[in-house]
């Protein structure tokens, strides 16, 4: 069993994460959002299961400080943007072969694990 985790280090839902599968001696393929974006194709799978406004962590502080809260984006507009900002995203984001969460998701990953 592999997964792969989007996020950044200094996250407290995505160090959670890790020590969760860590916990399970599962290994895990960490990508940090900082040091290597997310591909636009990557975030395209999370979007067409969750959509684009599931992936956008509107109280980050990163969302204030651009001042995004009255910001009319497309969809389009928005993948664009949580590519070139991944401190707007929902962290972590999770994937399992085809499964996939968005944010502290431990019933499902459970779930996955079996433990």
């Amino acid at each position: 069993m592999e997964l792969q985790i989007f996020g950044v280090k200094k996250s407290p839902e995505t160090r959670a994460a890790l020590r969760f599968f860590a916990e399970r001696r599962i290994k895990v393929h960490f990508v940090d959002l900082l040091e290597r974006a997310a591909s636009k194709g990557e975030l395209s799978r999370f979007v067409q299961k969750f959509g684009t406004q599931a992936l956008i962590d509107r109280s980050s502080r990163r969302f204030a400080e651009l001042g995004l809260g009255a910001a009319g984006y497309s969809d389009a507009r928005w993948l664009e943007r949580l590519v070139e900002e991944p401190l707007l995203l929902k962290l972590p984001l999770v994937r399992f072969d085809k499964q996939l969460t968005v944010g502290s998701a431990e019933p499902t990953w459970r779930m996955w694990t079996g433990r």
